[in-house]
């Protein structure tokens, strides 16, 4: 499990647009978003930086947690 600490999350469009946008890269991907502690947990084969590229390119700012 892969933990990023991801800011400018506030609502349910933005947990379904980082969902979308990690399992589009690998869609047998895990990703379990906490809005209140801004992380995203993620089970996932690909490599930290492709799921960082995934969620940035959504326009969060991401970091490893």
């Amino acid at each position: 499990m892969q933990v990023f600490s991801v800011k400018g999350m506030s609502c349910g469009h933005c947990v379904r647009a980082i969902t979308q946008a990690i399992q589009a890269r690998d869609p047998a991907a895990e990703v379990q978003v906490d809005l209140a502690g801004g992380e995203v947990r993620v089970a996932s084969q690909l490599p930290p930086a492709a799921l960082l590229e995934a969620i940035r390119e959504e326009g969060y700012e991401a970091a490893p947690a």
